[in-house]
């Protein structure tokens, strides 16, 4: 049985063609370049060379295929709303004219609000377009990423703070793509479920800012403090670092939403939702040398 990764070179697709390798699945991966899945290859898997939002590219790789493990690529263009909704639909066309049997999509929690919530926004049509195609889909609406922390590494290192725009008694589900791609192969590698399902992926607890500032305090061996800051300064801070406008305009609608309460997660916790990396444990191993190493530079 054939599976098909669309995003095979990211945090979550990378690891979990790793693992299915691992497991003996045949597996295709879609790239525009050979560089960057060669050590894939070497694995085992097969390599469809082309764009994801080209039609030739999906009907070479989905021919055969049984299931279909799909990410929406948080790709940076002005045209991203319209672009990833197209290559969603385009992609669902081509699962049913090929008869996928099943598709494990990686959606978001807020992605039951639809429009107004940044580039969370496509998730709803996306998981409608593929529950129309396919018999079986699963849609993994994830909670936010603790790799997201690393773009507070320059704040963490020089100034000991953590910045956003949420409420100090926001609890947020975080959680480690790792944790979110063992999920995904969890449900490619078990044939057993069938039907249209939304699970939560919401890491081991929800988080409040205070609390994380807190735990990175312990880990870093520094003092961190919560800032809030409004979200006007929020989109000042991204045009300042060289955000185009459309970008930073894109994101603090997310952040909107999650003030609003349009972000909660329609899932509720439970021991399905709840996976294992604790922040303690991703700090330590992946934020703490990245804040290390933005010290000495």
């Amino acid at each position: 049985m054939s599976i098909v990764i669309n995003t095979p070179n990211g945090n979550i697709g990378r690891p979990l063609v790793e693992k299915l390798l691992k497991e003996g699945r045949k597996v295709t991966v879609i790239s525009r370049t050979a560089e960057k899945v060669a050590d894939l290859v070497k694995q085992g898997a097969k390599w469809v060379q082309g764009s994801i939002d080209e039609q030739a590219t999906l009907d070479a790789a989905l021919a055969g295929a049984e299931e279909l493990f799909w990410l929406t690529p948080p790709a940076m263009r002005p045209d991203f709303q319209d672009w990833a909704t197209a290559t969603g639909r385009l992609a669902a066309e081509r699962v049913k004219a090929h008869g996928v049997k099943r598709v494990v999509l990686i959606s978001s929690i807020g992605a039951q609000t639809g429009p107004g919530t940044g580039p969370v926004s496509v998730l709803k049509s996306i998981e409608e377009a593929f529950q129309a195609a396919a018999p079986n889909v699963v849609s993994l609406r994830a909670g936010f990423f603790m790799e997201n922390l690393l773009r507070d590494v320059q704040g963490l290192a020089k100034a000991g703070a953590l910045f956003s725009p949420n409420a100090e008694t926001k609890r947020l589900p975080m959680v480690a793509t790792a944790d979110i791609a063992a999920k995904a192969a969890g449900f490619l590698l078990d044939t057993s479920w069938t039907g249209h399902r939304y699970v939560g992926v919401h890491g081991p607890r929800d988080l409040t800012y205070p609390e994380v500032a807190s735990i990175l305090t312990q880990v870093l061996g520094q003092p961190v403090k919560y800032v809030r800051v409004g979200l006007e300064d929020v989109r000042k801070g991204m045009l300042g670092a060289g955000m185009p406008s459309w970008a930073a305009d894109t994101f603090v609608e997310m952040y909107g939403a999650v003030l609003d309460g349009r972000m909660d997660p329609a899932e509720p916790r439970s021991k399905e939702t709840t996976t294992p990396t604790t922040l303690e444990h991703f700090a330590s191993t992946v934020l703490k040398p990245a804040v290390e190493r933005a010290r000495a530079s």
